[in-house]
């Protein structure tokens, strides 16, 4: 018998919990709820949940202070789901560690859509995981021959391009931010300048994309990062 996978939504407007709540035990998850911040806290660590639904707008502990406190011990999936949607409390949420971010109002097919690809993701770093070829769409990436092919024909990258396709492709379906991916590949004391990020995205995108101002395979969060597709 599968085991469900366990959720905690955290949650305090009672209407959006029960929403979540049902929508979640119709599509086969284990459900747990908690209305503040402490309960969450006290929550997650004895019952540990497979992933969070976190809002940030709690009564008494705000969202970011308690993915930071849970981010000083645990790698357990999160998902902001908040009606806040200034570019700056997503691209926080983001870089302090959270999986994902998710605008009120959402619907259900995109909220269980990012609910498995967390989940999924997790689980491949837990295991060990790691595809040796990444394939949506027609883009072929063969991580061990460093192959990257369009409908079988060889695409030619550089080796940072190269490098920051498959930094996306290995997230594939989550968000990565601009400071993340600068982070990963120029390391953490480089210049968070995103102007040599844009550049080599730009070049990415002439090379892969059969039209770059309507991308197939890489998405443009404005102001947050970059999303690369997932089948």
């Amino acid at each position: 018998m599968t085991m469900k996978a366990k959720i905690l939504i955290v949650e305090d407007e009672e209407p959006i919990s029960n929403f979540i709540e049902t929508t979640l035990k119709s599509n086969d998850y284990s459900v747990l709820s908690a209305r503040n911040g402490q309960e969450a806290l006290s929550m997650i660590p004895s019952h540990c949940p497979d992933l969070v639904l976190l809002d940030l707008g709690l009564p008494d502990v705000d969202g970011i202070t308690i993915l930071k406190h849970l981010r000083t011990w645990s790698s357990t999936p999160v998902i902001v789901v908040s009606a806040r949607v200034d570019e700056s409390d997503k691209v926080e949420a983001l870089d302090i560690g959270a999986d994902d971010y998710i605008v009120k109002p959402f619907g259900t097919s995109e909220l269980l859509a990012r609910i498995r690809t967390a989940i999924r993701h997790s689980t491949n770093i837990r295991s060990g995981a790691s595809d040796s070829v990444f394939t949506v769409k027609g883009l072929k990436i063969d991580f061990p021959k460093r192959l990257v092919t369009i409908d079988g024909n060889e695409v030619h990258l550089t080796q940072i391009e190269y490098k920051i396709v498959c930094l996306l492709a290995k997230s594939a379906g989550r968000v990565l931010t601009y400071d993340n991916i600068i982070t990963e590949l120029w390391g953490p004391y480089a210049l968070k300048d995103n102007q040599i990020l844009r550049v080599n995205m730009a070049n990415i995108r002439r090379k892969l994309e059969k039209n770059p101002a309507a991308p197939e395979y890489i998405f443009t969060e404005v102001g947050v990062g970059y999303r690369m597709v997932e089948e």
